[in-house]
């Protein structure tokens, strides 16, 4: 979620399978041969600092490839049908589905037994859904991503509220309360182009997105009046339609324009590191609920190439990767949240008063649909959702609309 994984998986591969020429024979003589990782976006410019303490720690030569997010699915696509590409693979979460189909990943079972740090049981069990397909496990969840709820507390202290709002009808009625504190003023950002939100809220609202056949379900009651509830906070003015322009320094601090917003973890250090004056004055909280309050479940995770030569090192740099220690100084270099439930123990993320809220989160976090063609969905609920909030479309018949372009997409 924080990326469009569909164009990021396809990338890897290629440019890695570029630079993956003479890799070891042998999955356990691979030692003077160079592991070839593929890594993307920020992941990719921080990633050697950890490479260079494995590299300390087993003697085995690791090489990053930095792969830019533009033509990556074109450029997997092409190392897949060569059969040449990297040892080592970050993986979008929703990419999983569509290169487990294409035969491009490694069955990690026999890894599994043979290192208990990549013991399934070690991690949350969302992230472990993304990462198992057919009874196999075709990798291992490397960071989370998930969403919780930003809020100021002097601003909703004012309005009525000395707590986070803990339900849906609290999060509207905190909103429109906060909406008339006067002109250019709002309760919460509703942020339009964010493709898991309406997702999110469908499943908070018990619908189940795709019924036991596996048809779709966005025209049904649940995933409706979900929609219809997003709605809402546009039409009565306590969220904003357009994009300000603005930063979180703008909205959050000072009187906070918006003093409510659903977002992921990178953004507990933009506010820290831009927002001034606010110390005190605000706080993470879990996702307010209806039916229930689950939240997304994003992130990446690390694979190994079906047809890489230098399996044996690849997994021991899966079994480096997953250690608490290590998943640790990940976040410090990223602020990416660990998928390791041990890692939560230390008093970092367990004392922390905003991070310990996205492990209680990761709880109730789910990933979006596992199947292929989610970001063709996804692309085509947001074209729809605008249709409501902005053009005021019926939100009845601009879901069935939604729903029969599912079909469509899924050959139904």
């Amino acid at each position: 979620m924080k990326k469009k994984w569909s164009l990021l998986l396809l990338t890897f591969v290629i440019v890695l399978g570029t630079a993956l020429t003479g890799c070891g024979n042998s999955d356990d003589a691979a030692d003077t041969k160079v592991l070839n990782v593929w890594a993307m976006g920020d992941e990719a410019k921080q990633l050697p600092t950890l490479a260079k303490d494995f590299e300390k720690d087993t003697g085995i030569k690791v090489k990053i490839q930095a792969i830019p997010w533009a033509n990556a699915h074109d450029k997997l696509l092409t190392a897949v049908a060569s059969k040449s590409g990297p040892d080592v693979i970050q993986m979008g979460t929703t990419w999983m589905p569509e290169f487990v189909a294409a035969d491009a990943l490694e069955d990690l079972s026999s890894y599994v037994e043979k290192y208990p740090e990549l013991d399934p049981k070690n991690f949350y069990d969302g992230s472990i859904k993304t990462t198992q397909f057919n009874d196999k496990t075709y990798a291992i969840p490397w960071y989370a991503d998930t969403r919780v709820l930003f809020y100021r507390t002097d601003v909703l202290k004012k309005a009525g509220y000395d707590h986070a709002p803990k339900t849906w009808d609290e999060l509207s009625d905190v909103a429109q309360k906060l909406a008339k504190r006067g002109d250019n003023m709002y309760g919460i950002n509703i942020d339009g182009k964010e493709q898991s939100l309406g997702f999110m809220f469908g499943r908070q609202n018990d619908s189940p997105l795709f019924d036991d056949a596996n048809k779709p379900v966005f025209n049904k009651k649940p995933f409706v009046d979900a929609v219809s509830y997003l709605n809402s906070f546009f039409q009565n003015g306590s969220a904003p339609k357009d994009d300000l322009g603005l930063d979180v320094s703008q909205t959050f601090g000072g009187d906070a324009m918006i003093p409510m917003f659903i977002s992921g973890p990178w953004m507990v250090k933009s506010v820290k590191d831009t927002v001034q004056d606010i110390d005190g004055k605000w706080a993470t909280a879990v996702l307010p609920a209806k039916d229930n309050n689950l939240s997304s479940l994003g992130g990446a995770n690390l694979t190994i190439f079906k047809h890489s030569k230098n399996k044996g090192d690849a997994g021991k740099f899966l079994q480096y990767m997953s250690k608490p220690e290590t998943q640790l100084k990940w976040m410090k270099l990223t602020n990416s949240l660990p998928t390791g439930k041990e890692a939560w123990n230390d008093p970092t993320l367990k004392d922390d008063q905003f991070y310990k809220v996205f492990g209680e989160q990761m709880n109730n976090a789910e990933p979006m649909p596992l199947i292929p063609e989610f970001e063709e969905i996804a692309q085509s609920y947001l074209k729809n959702f605008e249709q409501i909030y902005r053009g005021g479309a019926d939100v009845q018949d601009q879901m069935n609309t939604f729903n029969d372009e599912v079909k469509t997409i899924l050959k139904q």
